[in-house]
């Protein structure tokens, strides 16, 4: 059901694991991305920067900014990891645009990845910040009675990330494909708009969950250091 899938003709088998149209459309957005960052940043120019260049350097500004609003102090450590959810997402999303292709981040498999990406991250940074034994100890806060609450609490909210993103762009498509069947081609550009902007909040939504789950482990790490 839904749009017919160019890569799904190109899928294979590497031994047990099958290589379908999800991982071909990811791996083809993840050129995509390294192409156009290589192209946009050959020629940097600090007397005469082009179009470009302002584009990119307003976009990465404008990311720093709202990683510094959340996690002040953070945003050189957290611009990496969090700009490059945000950028991936939004282009991932943007992906069921093209004839033939669908957005990959309607396949559960890769939200789930990308929550599992967040929940190993926010515990990177903790224990890479805090140390082992001063990060776990944060669990036993302030009552180790709760420990059980915060162990499902991690689980709960990725699990959270992964379905919501996985079923808002399923449920985009399927709107899209609804609309379409029922009003024929008498309402592309309201789609197309639709489309759009969902896939950017949604992307919006994702990267800020994340950034608010990393910056959650690092105000612990700040509180340590009060106490």
């Amino acid at each position: 059901m839904g749009k017919p899938e160019f890569l799904e003709l190109l899928a294979f088998h590497l031994g047990p694991l099958h290589i379908g149209a999800t991982v071909l459309t990811t791996w083809l957005l993840m050129a995509l991305l390294v192409g156009f960052v290589w192209f946009g940043t050959r020629r940097l120019s600090v007397d005469s920067p082009s179009r470009l260049q302002m584009a990119l350097e307003g976009t990465v500004l404008a990311l720093q900014q709202a990683i510094e609003d959340t996690a002040p102090g953070n945003d050189a450590r957290l611009l990496p990891f969090i700009g490059t959810l945000w950028l991936f997402i939004a282009a991932a999303n943007l992906m069921g645009l093209v004839p033939g292709l669908r957005s990959p981040t309607g396949d559960l498999s890769l939200t789930v990845a990308l929550a599992m990406l967040v929940f190993l991250s926010v515990h990177w940074f903790g224990i890479r910040i805090d140390g082992l034994r001063a990060y776990l100890r944060h669990y036993l806060d302030p009552n180790p009675i709760l420990l059980p609450f915060h162990l499902l609490g991690e689980v709960t909210r990725t699990l959270a990330l992964a379905v919501r993103l996985f079923g808002n762009m399923m449920s985009l498509e399927m709107a899209a494909l609804l609309v379409l069947l029922v009003a024929g081609f008498l309402a592309p550009i309201p789609l197309l708009m639709l489309h759009i902007v969902e896939a950017l909040v949604q992307a919006y939504i994702f990267g800020t969950l994340a950034l608010v789950y990393v910056a959650g482990a690092l105000q612990s790490h700040e509180l340590n250091k009060k106490e």
